[in-house]
């Protein structure tokens, strides 16, 4: 599996596993920038959130893009995810990576919601 490989797969996971899989993966004061009316959450606030509380059951990913510098990575990307009783959810998305001593880290993940 390429490095490329194992970013998809972490962001994946953090969209699908919820509160645990962010805890795990998420940077020391990792900032979570999401639609209105949720707006800018950080470091525990972020745990906290409703929003981060409860994996999406699907998710597709489209249009992924990544650009790599030393050891941050960026994936941009266009995401449908749905869960019971929630309106599908569609936005464009960015994730800042950062390789920790061999581990990735998400220090950043930003949304903006699409309107169709």
């Amino acid at each position: 599996m390429t490095h490329d490989d194992t970013l998809w797969r972490l962001e994946e996971n953090l969209w699908t596993s919820g509160r645990d899989s962010a805890r795990t993966a998420m940077a020391s004061g990792a900032i979570m920038i999401l639609p209105y009316p949720d707006g800018i959450l950080q470091g525990d606030g972020l745990l906290s959130h409703p929003s981060v509380n409860s994996g999406w059951r699907a998710v597709e990913m489209s249009d992924r893009t990544i650009a790599r510098q030393g050891n941050v990575a960026v994936l941009a990307y266009r995401v449908l995810a749905e869960k019971p009783d929630v309106a599908i959810h569609e936005a464009l998305c960015a994730s800042t990576w950062l390789n920790d001593a061999g581990t990735w880290r998400r220090l950043a993940h930003q949304q903006t919601a699409v309107h169709r």
